[in-house]
C-alpha cells in the first residue's frame, strides 16, 4: 500500500572503494606509476597507463615524481574526505536575515517535507486509503499537546491522497476543513458540512442540519456518490455537558450510505478517554492516533531541517541544543521552539545595531539564553516569584502531585499531604489545615488554582489553572525550591 514519501531525502550511498584502493593513498600510486624514458612529466599525465607496443624491452622506467605544491597535494590527498566548508552567514545582510526569519516562522511549511512524524502520517494515510478503496465511511481522532504537528501532518496526508488517487486512477475525495474556534455555536458544525451539498433540495425549513445529514446518508438515492473528508480542527471546542454534538458528529459515519471520512484533531489527550466509551457503545469508535511531545533530538532535527534550504550555519551547535533541551523539558511544543529561535535571531540583530563588533556572525549560547528567558518568563512567573514562601510551597506541592499522575485534579486533603512532606524534608514548620485552606483560597482568587465545593474541606477538588512548567521555570536556580520540586509523591 502506498505511503507518504519520507520527509527527509536520504543521500545515495557512496561507492565503497576496494581494499587495495583504500589502503594506498592516491599520491603513492602516482609515485609508483611508470613512464617511458625520455618522456616528460606533462606528457605522461595524458598517456595511457598501459605499455606502448613500440617501447623496447629494455626501456628503463623511472618513477614519476610529484611536482605539485604542498597545498595542492594536501587537496588531492584529503579533498575527498573533507567536506567543503559552508559559506558564512552575514547577519548584516537584510536579505539573508529575512530568509532566516522566514525559515523559522511557524507559518512556513517546509518545502522538503515534515520530519519526525512519518509513523503518524503513515497510519492516517493508510486508514484514509482503505476507506476510499472500500468506499466506506470511517473516523479518526488525532490528539496531542499543542505544537506537535497534528494539523500539518493531516495537510500532508491530504496531498498524499491526491497523488495516490491520481496514480490509481481513482477519484480524490472532497475535503472540508472546519476550525471549531470559528463556530458561533457547537451545532453550527452540521450546517458547515451540509453546505457541501447545497445543490440538494432538502426540507431545510422542516429539518435541522443534523437531521438533513442523517436523512441524506441513510437514503441510497440522496447519498453522495463521492467520498468526502471532513477535518475538524480544535475539536475541544465541541465539548458540551452531555457531549451530544460530539456523539452526533461521529455517528454520521455509521449511516448506511455515508461516504464521510471524519478526522478530529484536539489538544486534549484525555478527551478520548472521556467520550470514547460512549462512542464504542454506539458502534462508532474512531481510530486514535496520539502525537507525543517532541523530544530534544526531534526539536533539534526539525530546526536543522528547516534551515537546510540555507547555505550557511545560523546557530552555534551548543545554542541550538540549549533551546531544544529547554523546550522539550517544558512542553515539547515545536511552535514555541521556533519562536525562541526567532527571538534569538532578533537578539543578535539588536546587538549588531548597537555595536560595531565584527565578530558577531552567528547566534550564540548567550543570545539563546536571553531569548529563552523572554519566552518563558511571563506575567505568571513574575506573580509566582512575588508570592509568600508557604504559598510558593503549595504550588510546588501541586506541581509534584500532577507530575506523577495523569489526573488533572486532586483533593485539598491530598494536596495538604504533599505540602506537609515538603515542609518535613525542608525542615520548615507546616501551617495548620485551616490556614492551609485559606492559602489555597488566596491562590484560587489569583487564578493559580481552582477550588471546588464540598461540605468536607479536605474533599474539595483542586485543579491547577496554570502550566506546571511555569512553576518549575520560576524556581530554576533556587536550591530550596528545587528540593521542593524533587519531592516524591507517596
Amino acid at each position: 500500500m502506498p505511503t507518504l514519501r519520507s520527509a527527509t531525502a536520504n543521500a545515495s550511498p557512496a561507492a565503497t572503494p576496494s581494499p587495495a584502493a583504500a589502503s594506498t593513498p592516491r599520491s603513492v600510486k602516482r609515485r609508483l606509476t611508470p613512464r617511458r624514458a625520455g618522456e616528460s612529466p606533462e606528457a605522461s599525465r595524458h598517456t595511457s597507463p598501459h605499455r606502448s607496443p613500440h617501447a623496447g624491452a629494455g626501456t628503463v622506467c623511472t618513477p614519476k615524481l610529484l611536482s605539485a605544491s604542498p597545498k595542492s597535494s594536501r587537496k588531492r590527498l584529503y579533498g575527498d574526505l573533507v567536506a567543503a566548508e559552508k559559506p558564512k552567514w552575514n547577519p548584516r545582510d537584510p536579505a539573508q536575515m529575512r530568509a532566516v526569519k522566514e525559515a523559522l516562522h511557524v507559518a512556513t511549511v517546509p518545502s522538503c517535507g515534515l520530519v519526525c512524524r512519518d509513523n503518524e502520517q503513515r497510519r492516517v494515510l493508510e486508514f484514509c486509503m482503505a476507506c476510499i478503496e472500500q468506499q466506506k465511511a470511517g473516523s479518526l481522532y488525532l490528539c496531542g499537546c499543542p505544537g506537535t504537528g497534528k494539523t500539518l501532518s493531516v495537510n500532508k496526508v491530504k496531498e498524499g491522497l491526491v497523488r495516490w488517487t491520481d496514480e490509481m486512477g481513482m477519484e480524490a475525495p472532497d475535503a472540508l476543513v472546519i476550525n471549531c474556534t470559528n463556530l458561533a455555536n457547537t451545532s453550527e458544525i452540521f450546517s458547515k458540512i451540509l453546505g457541501q451539498f447545497q445543490d440538494r433540495k432538502m426540507g431545510r425549513g422542516k429539518l435541522s442540519p443534523l437531521q438533513q445529514l442523517q436523512s441524506m446518508f441513510s437514503n441510497k438515492e440522496s447519498a453522495p456518490r463521492r467520498m468526502m473528508m471532513v477535518i475538524v480542527d480544535e475539536m475541544d471546542y465541541l465539548i458540551t455537558r452531555d457531549r451530544a454534538v460530539l456523539h452526533d458528529l461521529f455517528m454520521l459515519t455509521t449511516c448506511p450510505f455515508s461516504r464521510c471520512i471524519l478526522i478530529g484533531i484536539a489538544n486534549a489527550i484525555d478527551l478520548a478517554d472521556r467520550f470514547l466509551p460512549k462512542l464504542e457503545s454506539l458502534n462508532c469508535k474512531p481510530l486514535v492516533v496520539t502525537f507525543r511531545a517532541y523530544s530534544k533530538d526531534q526539536i533539534s532535527d526539525i530546526i536543522k531541517h528547516r534551515l537546510k534550504v540555507l547555505e550557511y550555519d545560523v546557530f552555534e551547535p551548543l545554542a541550538l541544543e540549549f533551546c531544544a533541551r529547554k523546550v522539550a523539558a517544558a512542553s515539547g511544543d515545536m511552535r514555541k521552539a521556533l519562536g525562541v529561535c526567532r527571538s534569538a535571531v532578533d537578539v543578535l540583530e539588536t546587538r549588531l545595531k548597537d555595536s560595531s563588533d565584527q565578530e558577531l556572525e552567528i547566534v550564540t549560547f548567550d543570545h539563546m539564553d536571553i531569548a529563552l528567558s523572554k519566552v518563558f518568563k511571563s506575567a505568571v512567573v513574575d506573580s509566582i516569584l512575588c508570592l509568600p514562601q508557604h504559598q510558593q510551597m503549595v504550588l510546588c506541592a501541586l506541581a509534584n502531585t500532577f507530575q506523577h499522575c495523569k489526573r488533572k485534579s486532586t483533593t485539598l486533603g491530598e494536596l495538604n499531604k504533599s505540602y506537609i512532606e515538603i515542609c518535613r524534608s525542608t525542615q520548615v514548620p507546616a501551617v495548620g489545615m485551616l490556614e492551609f485552606s485559606n492559602m489555597c483560597m488566596v491562590l484560587s482568587d489569583q487564578g493559580f488554582m481552582k477550588l471546588g465545593q464540598s461540605k468536607d474541606d479536605k474533599l474539595r477538588r483542586v485543579t491547577l489553572q496554570i502550566d506546571s512548567s511555569d512553576i518549575t521555570f520560576s524556581f530554576k536556580g533556587n536550591r530550596f525550591f528545587k528540593k521542593c520540586l524533587e519531592q516524591p509523591r507517596s
